[in-house]
């Protein structure tokens, strides 16, 4: 790609700076994505970008100051808050979860005595995870949302598999209240937020409202343009697991630096120990052979690129989406806040060139299927087909006379309440029992994984990153 004009005399971040501030304004017009910021460190050094608006029924203009859901990206703040409680020695992450939280139920009573702290830190517990319930706005929220687990299924033995879990990091945010006597967001910021600097970081929709805030946007019907969403964020009882937390990409690094500081902060006190930032780095269990991640840690997604180590954490809440990657060799960190369109064509072009630039980090291309990808087998297909359920989506795998598979999924719950439209795709041969989809969601072709056996031959799990339970 050639170089805006003066580029090539720039050097490292610099470059990289001027780069993202020529190209981010038409990328994000190319992408339909109304509006993003982007910031990049290295070192100590910290360069930012913004384009675009933060609502497209009122033009505001994104800043590199204004506030964007990270959405999942949470989760990595929740380990953290959990693992300041370990180098504190009050909190076992192998000791079952019911030690600190005696009430805990699922519907397998067995489950629930084995599912411990680290279960759930590396989405490894095995109930089902996507459990939206609103319990309302109080403080006493996720202590409520704990009695709605009790009827939750179990999908899988405890430590079985990777299924990720945001009903789990519900209940790790619990765990930190029990033992810190305060509400999940006032631990964290008493504890993260307030002594790394993070001055533009808002909890709920009341701090986020003093700043300029982003509003997410969606398609209401498939190929219609993106509009502002009805409502801000999701229930604060799913606030530990990315229902609301808004920050600048400034404000994210800031939180991320501490990790490659080996926990300190910018004032160097200790805020997490060395040895629980190695922890939290360290394979705890492997992904299934999806194209994401290689494994998980304890809150870190971990990837293995080419070029390096690579540990960070992606986020989607009602119609934003960001993006998180940190090469620690080289003591790089990207952020990317978007709100709305085809977020992941931006991440793909920043984070592909500015690892690049930074870190001689490769992204991968993605997965693409061919003009002449082959259907399944005919015999794989009698694996494949049937119905797979959770609760926020009901997925049908059907074949046609031709021997053509096909992909329905109809959204359920609280998911087809935030206008999720739904999706319907052939899927074809890719790697294993590892299928793609023709037809991309949101610009991107996810492959699915079909694992297990059912006792009769069949595929006893859909996994796209979660595993769905065959229903028929």
């Amino acid at each position: 790609m050639p170089k805006p004009d003066g580029l090539d005399k720039l050097d490292g971040l610099d470059r990289v700076g001027a780069w993202l501030r020529h190209r981010l304004p038409d990328l994000i017009v190319e992408s339909g994505v109304p509006g993003a910021a982007v910031a990049v460190c290295a070192g100590d050094e910290v360069v930012e970008a913004a384009a675009g608006v933060l609502s497209t029924a009122t033009g505001v203009g994104a800043t590199v100051d204004s506030l964007f859901q990270i959405g999942s990206i949470t989760k990595v703040v929740t380990a953290t808050l959990v693992m300041q409680l370990v180098d504190e020695g009050r909190l076992d992450l192998d000791a079952p979860v019911r030690a600190v939280l005696p009430e805990f139920r699922i519907a397998d009573e067995q489950a629930a005595r084995r599912i411990t702290t680290r279960h759930l830190l590396c989405h490894a517990a095995g109930f089902e995870g996507d459990i939206f319930t609103d319990t309302g706005k109080g403080d006493d929220c996720l202590e409520r949302y704990q009695h709605v687990l009790r009827d939750v299924p179990q999908l899988f033995e405890p430590g079985g598999m990777f299924s990720y879990n945001n009903a789990g990091y519900c209940v790790l945010g619990r765990i930190v209240e029990v033992l810190r006597g305060e509400p999940f967001d006032v631990c964290a910021r008493a504890r993260l937020f307030a002594p790394l600097g993070m001055t533009h970081t808002a909890s709920d929709p009341y701090e986020a409202i003093v700043h300029r805030a982003a509003v997410g946007h969606t398609e209401r019907t498939p190929g219609a343009p993106v509009e502002p969403t009805r409502v801000w964020a999701m229930a604060r009882s799913n606030a530990p697991a990315g229902s609301m937390l808004a920050m600048r990409p400034r404000d994210l690094l800031a939180f991320t630096r501490m990790h490659l500081a080996g926990g300190l902060g910018p004032d160097g006190a200790a805020v997490l120990s060395p040895a629980s930032v190695r922890a939290m780095q360290r394979p705890q269990i492997a992904q299934p052979d999806i194209d994401q991640g290689a494994a998980w840690g304890l809150g870190w997604e971990l990837f293995d690129l080419p070029g390096g180590t690579v540990f960070g954490h992606d986020g989607n809440t009602i119609g934003q989406s960001a993006f998180l990657r940190v090469v620690p060799e080289r003591g790089a960190a990207v952020a990317i806040v978007t709100n709305g369109g085809l977020s992941r064509r931006v991440y793909a072009e920043v984070m592909g060139r500015v690892l690049g630039e930074l870190a001689d980090v490769a992204l991968p291309a993605p997965p693409m299927p061919g003009a002449d990808a082959p259907a399944p087998e005919a015999a794989q297909c009698a694996r494949y087909v049937g119905t797979y359920a959770s609760s926020t989506a009901a997925t049908t795998v059907s074949r046609d006379t031709a021997g053509r598979l096909w992909l329905e999924r109809t959204p359920l719950g609280v998911i087809a309440d935030l206008d999720e439209a739904p999706y319907r795709t052939e899927l074809v041969a890719w790697r294993g029992d590892t299928l793609l989809p023709v037809e991309p969601e949101r610009g991107v072709h996810a492959p699915l994984a079909f694992l297990g056996d059912d006792g009769q031959g069949r595929a006893r799990y859909l996994h796209t990153g979660r595993a769905e339970r065959r229903a028929v």
